[in-house]
C-alpha cells in the first residue's frame, strides 16, 4: 500500500469510528446547535481531496519535489493526529462530533486547551494538510487545504456561540486569554 493510502485510510477510520462513537446523545444534551457544520466537513473533505488529486494527476498543477513534500506530508499528518486525539482524549465525555454542550459540561482550559481554545481543530488542518502534502502539487496542496480551513473557522463559529451561550463571560475571557487554533498566533 502506498503511504498516502494508509494515511488517508488511517484518518478516514479514525473519522467515521467518532462519528459513530462521539455523537451527542438526546439524554445528556442540554444545547444543540450543529448548523450544518458538520455536514460541510463530510462534504468539503472528500471533494477537495478528489479535486486535489485530479489536479496532481493533470498538467494544470505545480509539481514538487516528492521526496521532499511527502516525508512533510508524513511529519505534518502525525503531529496532527497526534495533536487531534490527545484533545479528543482530554476532553473525554464531552468531546461530540456535533456541535453540543452535555448536562455536566465543564469549560476546559487545562492541557492543550491552555494554548488553544480548538486543539482538536488544529490537529484537523494538519491532518488534512499532510495529507495533501502527498499530492506533490502546490495548486493540489491550496485546493484541499484552504476550503478546509474555511469550514473549520466556519465550524468554531458555530461551536463558539453555543459556548459563549453556556458559559458567557467565564468563555469571553478565555478567548482573550487563549488563541483559537494556533497557538500565540490565531
Amino acid at each position: 500500500m502506498h503511504l498516502h493510502r494508509f494515511f488517508m485510510l488511517l484518518f478516514a477510520t479514525s473519522e467515521l469510528l467518532l462519528f459513530v462513537a462521539k455523537r451527542s446523545k438526546a439524554a445528556t444534551t442540554k444545547n444543540r446547535d450543529d448548523r450544518l457544520s458538520l455536514l460541510l466537513f463530510w462534504v468539503t473533505i472528500p471533494v477537495c481531496f478528489v479535486m486535489g488529486g485530479v489536479i496532481a494527476k493533470s498538467d494544470i498543477g505545480f509539481p514538487l519535489d516528492e521526496t521532499i513534500f511527502n516525508n512533510t506530508g508524513m511529519v505534518i499528518f502525525i503531529v496532527g493526529f497526534i495533536i487531534r486525539w490527545l484533545s479528543i482524549f482530554q476532553l473525554g465525555k464531552m468531546f461530540t462530533v456535533d456541535v453540543s454542550i452535555t448536562n455536566d459540561h465543564i469549560l476546559k482550559t487545562d492541557g492543550l486547551y491552555k494554548v488553544a481554545r480548538h486543539p482538536s481543530y488544529l490537529g484537523l488542518v494538519l491532518i488534512i494538510t499532510g495529507i495533501a502534502f502527498f499530492m506533490d502539487d502546490l495548486f493540489s496542496i491550496a485546493v484541499v487545504v484552504i476550503p478546509v480551513f474555511l469550514v473549520t473557522n466556519y465550524r468554531i463559529s458555530v461551536e463558539e456561540k453555543v459556548l459563549i451561550a453556556e458559559f458567557g463571560s467565564q468563555y469571553e475571557g478565555y478567548k482573550r486569554r487563549v488563541r483559537k487554533i494556533v497557538p500565540f498566533i490565531y
